[in-house]
């Protein structure tokens, strides 16, 4: 799970799309950082480019940032011990 802050300050309203239904979209990247940042956030979250965009180097929008939620899944040998027992046939 990543738990995500978005800015809709930050939104470039350009890059907001409404589609026959009246709702309004945006197309976002979300991005894994190579370290985590100053606030622990392992996430980015960008706004997407189009591949002119890209092709003509277009600076990145960032609008948000994510941090990864990891619950603690290890039991200890008390907690294993303590598991019901069951026969399975496999």
């Amino acid at each position: 799970m990543i738990t995500i802050s978005l800015c809709l300050s930050d939104i470039p309203k350009e890059k907001i799309q409404q589609s026959p239904n009246g709702k309004k979209y945006i197309n976002l990247i979300l991005s894994e950082r190579k370290e985590a940042g100053r606030f622990g956030d392992t996430h980015t979250l960008s706004v997407s480019k189009t591949k002119e965009e890209r092709e003509s180097g277009a600076k990145t929008v960032y609008v948000g940032r994510g941090t990864q939620y990891a619950p603690k899944t290890e039991l200890s040998p008390q907690q294993a011990d303590d598991l019901p027992a069951h026969d399975l046939p496999f």
